[in-house]
């Protein structure tokens, strides 16, 4: 019997799940960890079943050898499957932290996940970031991660406080002008497009 007959026989599996290994805390914001569980519901239970169906219609047809819709599906499956185990693990690693939640005393003007921090540069310019999850970053808003050589350097400061910020590209000193906590926006998951959250497949 040829190999590719073999395989045709073998039934589509869910994900595999990936071996236990140390876990690594995900601070993220609730917003965060809801958009993180957007993603992984649409493509559990809408996404992956549509490619399934698809790549078991496409089996059905012949040699899978020279089938473009059954060797793009099963692609597509392996890059939805590696996302899947990717979204599982940050899932269960996350570390729940509300900006917007009270905080005592000089915590509430202190450094930490979720801040949203005023700082001078060396040149005198001023900047605002917030510090938030590694899944949650965007630069354009000012999104830092707190993981980040920066967030490290802001980590625990006041405002009148000078850090030294070391990165790889440059040492610089910074003086902090405000700590603020305060509900970060996020975008909400929203479908990629050219998605194939439904089948699409016409029997004859």
């Amino acid at each position: 019997m040829a190999d590719w007959q073999m395989r045709e026989k073998r039934p589509l599996r869910g994900p595999r799940p990936e071996p236990a290994g140390p876990t690594l805390k995900n601070y993220i914001t609730p917003a965060g960890l809801q958009r993180l569980k957007d993603e992984h519901v649409f493509l559990l239970r809408r996404e992956r079943p549509a490619v399934v169906e698809v790549v078991a219609w496409a089996a059905s047809n012949g040699d899978r050898s020279e089938n473009a819709d059954y060797l793009y599906g099963k692609r597509r499956l392996g890059q939805i499957d590696s996302r899947i185990r990717f979204l599982t693990k940050r899932i269960d690693a996350a570390v729940v932290t509300d900006p917007a939640a009270a905080r005592q005393e000089s915590a509430a003007t202190r450094v930490f996940f979720g801040a949203t921090v005023t700082y001078k540069d060396a040149a005198g310019l001023e900047h605002v970031v917030s510090i938030v999850g590694i899944d949650e970053v965007d630069l354009e808003r000012g999104y830092i991660s707190w993981r980040s050589p920066l967030a490290n350097a802001l980590m625990k400061a006041s405002p009148g406080d000078r850090v030294t910020l070391r990165a790889p590209a440059k040492t610089e000193h910074l003086e902090i002008i405000e700590v603020e906590y305060a509900p970060i926006p996020m975008d909400p998951f929203r479908e990629p497009l050219g998605a194939q959250s439904t089948p699409k497949v016409e029997r004859s």
